[in-house]
Formats: structure tokens, C-alpha cells, sequence
């Protein structure tokens, strides 16, 4: 199986999933250190860069199915979404294009947010809920598309925090950094909306089962705790960190919430329902309260 963002915080427990149950994994490395990564999660590498589109059609005709984790991060939080958003297109349409016809898995990477995005506020999205196009929108609906191109291909729409010991650069840490700063955790207006989690560790799993049994079409949701309201996640922040929670204008959270204002006051409440029907998957780690409290975000 070929693995792109093989050094990132999913892919540490992807990788190890895959390899338990019998399947030998390639990760996609651009730097020494993502190689060393890789290796030490017992994959193999492969060196090349997500905008290196040949090589990784070549890797993708190669391989037996494909889990594409990767995204550019980086240049989300620097304010280049639209770049990042653009690359992750594009690498998807390269591989979705040689998997064509050969009936192999394609599993990509979206994220809840977009639902809340699209306007599905106020009772919890859900798998059968789409958007006709947008960021991210867009290759997510292409990767469905490929169900009628002879791929089994199927999307996991990540919650915004996907926590464990495993996460080093995601929206907790981002949030808990922001507290740091501001020696305030805030939450926009009265804190009501709500955001999903799920436990790197449940996600693992969830990757693991898409590539082996999802059928070609399927959107999944990677979500544990359906729904934390964000002054909960303001709270339980502040708790650990010894300071006061703050409720904020929406104008207010560039200040205080840095690259995440723009998600700052979506309502995201999300299903699992249909996921957990299709694939027998069951999330089994701690959520994201209790996870957060036991201090490995704060050592």
C-alpha cells in the first residue's frame, strides 16, 4: 500500500494499523528526517514530494491501493490555503487518474468543518450530507466520483481535532499555543457551538478498514465525540493551564485564535451512525476531554 504524508501525526497510527493486519506499506518521504519516520514506523520509502504528480503516479500504479494523508499544513496556518488546497487537488487527480479501471482502494482526507462550511448548521452532519464544490469540496467529490471509473475509492472526513500523545502540530495543540500566548483560552460569542474529536489511535483504524472493506463511493466520518461545545474546550484548556476562559467577538479572534478564527464559531456537530454501520467500527480510545487532561498536551 502506498502512503502519502507517511511521516505526519495520522499516518503514525495508520501505519502501524496497516502493518499489524498483514499489509506492507511504501510512505511517500520528502525530507531525511520524514524517511527516518517512515522507517521507524516499519514502512518502506519512497522519496518524492506531493507536487512531483509523475512520481506518484508511477508509486500509485505500483501499489496495490492507495491512503492519501497528505496536506500542506504548513502553509494553512501561514495563511497560503488556497496553494495547499490547490496541491492536494491536484495530487489527488493524478493518482485518481492511473487507479482508473483497476478496481483498487483510494482512500482521501477531507474534514467535518466543510459541512458547518456548506451550511449544515444546527443538528449534526452527516455522511450522506455533500456540497456541491469549494475547498477541499472539490477533491472529495471528485474521489467519489471515481466510484463510476472503476476505483474503489472512499473519503474520510476527519473532526477538526484529532487527538493522542501521536499530535504534535494539530487544532489542540494549535488552541492550547494560542491559550499560552494570550493567558487566556477564548471562545467566540457564548462558547454554544460545537466541534467533533476523534483519537488518532480510533482513526488508525478507521483507514485500516476503508482500504479493505469500504465500498467504491463511500464518504466516512472520522469522529468520536460527536460534538464539544467550545467554551467546554476553552474550560477544559484553561483548567490545565491555570488561567481564565474569555468569551470573544468574532471581529476579536484573529487576535486570539490566530489561524483558526475563520473556524472559530462553526457549529459542527457530527454522525458517526452511518461509518460505524458500514464498517463495524467502533471507537474504543478516550475522548478528547479526558485525553487533554491527562497532561500529555502540557509536558
Amino acid at each position: 500500500m502506498f502512503v502519502t504524508g507517511a511521516s505526519g501525526h495520522i499516518a503514525a497510527a495508520v501505519i502501524p494499523e496497516l502493518i499489524n493486519n498483514g499489509h506492507r506499506v511504501v510512505g511517500l518521504a520528502r525530507s531525511d528526517a520524514s524517511a527516518a519516520a517512515i522507517t521507524a514506523l516499519g514502512a518502506e520509502v519512497h522519496r518524492g514530494d506531493l507536487d512531483e504528480l509523475d512520481d506518484l503516479k508511477a508509486e500509485a500504479a505500483r501499489a496495490d491501493g492507495v491512503i492519501h494523508l497528505a496536506f500542506k499544513h504548513e502553509a494553512m496556518r501561514t495563511g497560503d490555503f488556497t496553494g495547499a488546497v490547490d496541491s492536494d487537488l491536484a495530487a489527488i487527480r493524478a493518482i485518481g487518474e492511473t487507479l482508473v479501471g483497476t478496481d483498487k482502494p483510494f482512500v482521501t482526507t477531507g474534514g467535518t468543518l466543510m459541512l458547518a462550511m456548506a451550511g449544515i448548521t444546527g443538528r449534526p452532519g452527516t455522511e450522506d450530507d455533500q456540497s456541491g464544490g469549494g475547498p477541499r469540496v472539490d477533491a472529495a467529490n471528485y474521489t467519489i466520483s471515481l466510484a463510476q471509473r472503476g476505483v474503489r475509492s472512499s473519503v474520510v472526513r476527519l473532526a477538526p481535532m484529532v487527538h493522542s500523545d501521536l499530535d504534535h502540530h494539530g487544532f489542540t495543540h494549535a488552541l492550547i499555543g494560542f491559550a499560552r500566548e494570550n493567558g487566556v483560552a477564548a471562545y467566540t460569542g457564548d462558547g454554544s457551538n460545537r466541534w467533533p474529536a476523534a483519537n488518532t489511535y480510533d482513526i488508525g483504524v478507521l483507514y485500516r478498514l476503508a482500504l479493505e472493506k469500504a465500498s467504491a463511493g463511500s464518504t466516512l466520518h472520522g469522529v468520536g465525540d460527536t460534538g464539544i461545545t467550545r467554551k467546554v474546550i476553552a474550560e477544559t484548556i484553561a483548567g490545565k493551564l491555570g488561567i481564565e476562559t474569555m468569551s470573544i467577538t468574532e471581529e476579536q479572534a484573529p487576535r486570539y485564535l490566530g489561524f483558526l478564527a475563520v473556524f472559530a464559531g462553526l457549529d459542527n456537530p457530527t454522525s458517526n451512525n452511518k461509518t460505524r454501520e458500514l464498517l463495524g467500527w467502533e471507537p474504543t480510545r478516550p475522548g478528547w476531554i479526558e485525553g487533554v487532561r491527562t497532561g500529555h498536551y502540557f509536558g
